[in-house]
């Protein structure tokens, strides 16, 4: 029965149909039914939580800021990004559960001959993989490659894969401009991502990493039923990982966030977010995104946050939420937004550099800083050209 199954997931004719469909299907359980009802039960449980904080410094007169900074700033900020976590959990299991099956060594088989037309082994298709959870380990997978042109050029593409980091971004934007529609928005958006980088490494392979032809196969997949503890630990790292980085990087962000949009210039308390620090760095950045259709401050404050976590452009915009009075996130996002320029705005996520610390590990892989940092450049400049090409290509057809 094994042998069966893996002869129809890699034949030429079902293998794409099928891994579109069983996509779609891990998008759907993800979004559409028990991630949407698990996240919504987290975020009225933070809430409540939160609400319980406030009045409880307020009733030990605590000071307005400090009240501020915690409920305001790192409440609204590490809650915005934690209520995403059954969601995450969720999807991790759905991903793990299939790799365990041999399922993903036969996406690896069945690619391995588009990945020698683009001019990679079929070994790259691994670390790509790897891609849609985190680009850090991604890229150090990229060892296991034979050479120096193999390893750069998949680290070239990996930050196109949407990793875990992207999916809070990708999850409220659907689900405030596409709600009947979240789990086709989410599997064009990843497969956007896919499209992109298969473009991407024909123009490297044409390009830059012009080079001998590489014809290196990738061990015969084997289909069998999963090792549910394997899964198990598996799921329980990566949330553990999750749990790690949002009471970390996306805690001290989210002080940062709050502390740059509660005070003006004059390091003193702004009247109002308008007069911020934020405002300020905002208004400075916006001018360049204003052809991509999102010129209000906020979206650009938003991206700018999002090169230290991916997480952090979330919780960006919740804290700025959170400053303005009688405002929800949602309601926010439709007053910056509309639903093409949200689009917009998630491609140019998609695809600009995950966040430093996979700047860090590209330094580290290919030798120095100046890979590194051109890289950077090479995907800001391709997310803009991308985000500006469907922004105004859109606005002429509607």
């Amino acid at each position: 029965m094994a042998s069966v199954l893996c002869r129809i997931f890699t034949n030429k004719f079902f293998a794409l149909p099928i891994f579109f469909l069983v996509m779609y299907l891990v998008f759907t359980l993800t979004f559409n039914s028990a991630g949407a009802f698990s996240r919504a039960v987290l975020d009225r449980a933070i809430g409540d939580l939160t609400s319980l904080l406030d009045l409880a410094l307020t009733n030990a007169n605590a000071s307005p800021v400090l009240r501020r900074l915690i409920c305001d700033g790192i409440c609204n900020g590490v809650g915005s990004v934690l209520s995403f976590l059954p969601t995450i959990l969720i999807l991790f299991t759905c991903l793990f559960l299939l790799e365990e099956s041999g399922y993903m060594s036969c996406v690896a088989s069945f690619m391995n001959s588009v990945m020698k037309r683009l001019g990679l082994p079929g070994q790259a298709i691994v670390p790509l993989l790897i891609g849609f959870g985190c680009s850090v380990p991604a890229i150090m997978a990229t060892r296991t490659l034979q050479n120096k042109r193999e390893r750069y050029m998949t680290i070239r593409l990996i930050p196109f894969m949407s990793c875990s980091a992207k999916l809070p971004i990708y999850s409220i934007f659907v689900s405030v401009f596409f709600p009947h529609h979240e789990a086709t928005a989410m599997t064009g958006i990843y497969f956007s991502g896919i499209v992109i980088a298969l473009l991407y490494a024909i123009v490297l392979n044409n390009t830059l990493y012009r080079g001998r032809k590489v014809g290196a196969l990738i061990p015969a997949p084997v289909c069998k039923a999963p090792d549910f503890f394997i899964v198990l630990v598996k799921v329980k790292n990566s949330a553990l990982e999750f749990l790690k980085k949002t009471f970390t990087v996306i805690f001290l962000a989210s002080i940062l966030i709050w502390f740059l949009q509660s005070f003006d210039l004059n390091l003193r308390l702004a009247d109002s977010v308008d007069s911020s620090i934020l405002a300020a760095l905002g208004r400075c950045a916006s001018p360049i995104f204003t052809p991509l259709g999102f010129d209000d401050w906020r979206a650009a404050a938003a991206i700018i946050a999002g090169l230290s976590a991916k997480e952090a452009v979330v919780s960006t915009l919740s804290v700025m939420s959170s400053a303005a009075l009688g405002s929800s996130l949602p309601a926010m996002l439709c007053q910056i937004f509309s639903p093409l320029s949200a689009f917009s705005f998630l491609i140019f996520c998609l695809l600009y550099i995950p966040c430093i610390a996979t700047l860090a590990i590209i330094r580290r892989e290919t030798g120095g800083w100046r890979y590194a940092l051109l890289m950077a450049l090479s995907q800001i400049a391709l997310a803009w050209i991308t985000s500006f090409a469907l922004f105004n290509i859109g606005s002429f057809i509607i």
